[in-house]
């Protein structure tokens, strides 16, 4: 193959198994971190957002949407935090505790909400947070036409 400064891979793991697959991420890392640019095809998002530093989404031809995996998430709503309380009384006190009308500048922080919930010892059963995906992104910028019988 010699020792390209730019390699063209169209879905280079397509059928691949899972330890094949993850070679294959292995190899082009090491190819980006020899400083040969890769520009990569991929249906797969999560291989997308693991291996590309920047990211253009197609949708009929045409790119809606271009930029690192971090600034295509931010594009689309979603974002949250899930918080688990043991009892209803803790899911009460949290609701005060938490009341949306008391804020003051329209934002809080999961730090902001977790030490609030303390200082007024209030006890968390589970926190989950989740942020969009690239498959969130693809949803939200991409047409949804009804597949034609």
């Amino acid at each position: 193959m010699g020792d390209p400064e730019i390699i063209f891979l169209d879905e280079p793991t397509t059928g691949l198994d899972p330890r094949s697959r993850r070679t294959m991420w292995e190899i082009i890392q090491g190819l980006v971190a020899r400083g040969v640019t890769i520009f990569l095809t991929t249906q797969y998002l999560d291989e997308a957002d693991q291996l590309a530093d920047r990211i253009a989404v197609l949708d009929q031809g045409r790119i809606v949407a271009e930029g690192t995996p971090s600034e295509l998430k931010r594009l689309v709503p979603g974002g949250h935090i899930r918080i688990t309380f043991g009892d209803q009384a803790a899911l009460e006190r949290a609701a005060v505790v938490l009341d949306p009308e008391a804020r003051d500048d329209g934002v809080r922080s999961l730090k902001d909400v977790l030490d609030r919930l303390e200082r007024a010892s209030v006890e968390v059963a589970d926190l989950s947070v989740h942020t969009p995906n690239l498959d969130d992104v693809f949803l939200a910028l991409t047409s949804q036409k009804e597949n034609a019988r």
